[in-house]
């Protein structure tokens, strides 16, 4: 697991890959942008990337950790050697447990503003509370598993400004994602049948077609390779057989 940190002259820099002794961390769950917006881990090897629009997610992140005393945080876009199909295979197989594990997991929604001023204004809240409820955030595959495996979630405007967690905003998250309010306070999945948790997904995509089932191993406890290339039906179909073994 490589976690990034914010050295003393403000720039971000990638550890190691660390097997054991994980120190605490947040993580981060957002949407990713058109390609080449976003902040790759070669980018960060070579102090590059700076200009990308998704280097501002880490910059709020890094800022965040901070506020939260957390010196280290996580990030998809840019944690992962990508380039090694055995490091991106681990990272995917261990990536609900990454989300469980971590002390805070920031949702930034790219697509929802609200001015600090006007937090607390009526008709400002009634705004974001409505671009909350059609945030993209909510139609990705891989964000399913965000939203459930970490104990504490926080969700935060374009802007940084915190809009609540997955506590406090409990029914408005039940109501948009037909997901059972004990899975959302970290019941067992277990407790849950096969099509209910696959009917959570139903209606999301990902940008891969296979990632429709890699983005769901978490969800069922099941660990397999990755093999790109093999289509959706093929990685759906290898997703069942696993969970019929299991």
């Amino acid at each position: 697991m490589r976690l990034l940190e914010q050295n003393n002259d403000g720039d971000l820099r990638v550890t190691e890959d660390l097997i054991q002794n994980i120190p605490p961390y947040a993580i981060l769950s957002h949407t990713w942008g058109t390609e080449g917006e976003e902040v790759t881990f070669e980018d960060l090897v070579n102090n590059t990337g700076k200009n990308k629009a998704g280097y501002a997610k880490l910059r709020f992140c890094a800022t965040q950790a901070a506020n939260d005393n957390l010196q280290y945080f996580w990030v998809d876009t840019c944690s992962i050697n990508k380039s090694s199909s055995n490091e991106l295979t681990e990272a995917v197989n261990s990536m609900f447990r990454w989300y469980h594990e971590a002390v805070k997991c920031y949702v930034y929604l790219s697509d929802v503003s609200i001015d600090t001023n006007d937090q607390y204004d009526g008709l400002s809240r009634s705004t974001w509370k409505t671009a909350f409820r059609n945030s993209r955030w909510w139609t990705r595959g891989w964000t399913l598993q965000e939203l459930i495996s970490p104990i504490s979630v926080e969700f935060f405007s374009m802007e940084g400004n915190r809009l609540g967690n997955k506590r406090s905003m409990e029914q408005q998250i039940h109501e948009i994602t037909g997901i059972a309010t004990q899975a959302l306070r970290g019941s067992s999945l277990s407790d849950f049948t096969v099509d209910t948790r696959m009917s959570w997904a139903a209606k999301r995509t990902t940008t891969r077609k296979e990632d429709e089932a890699y983005c769901l191993l978490g969800i069922f406890n099941i660990h397999m390779p990755l093999i790109y290339g093999e289509g959706r039906d093929n990685a759906v179909l290898r997703l069942r057989e696993e969970i019929n073994k299991s």
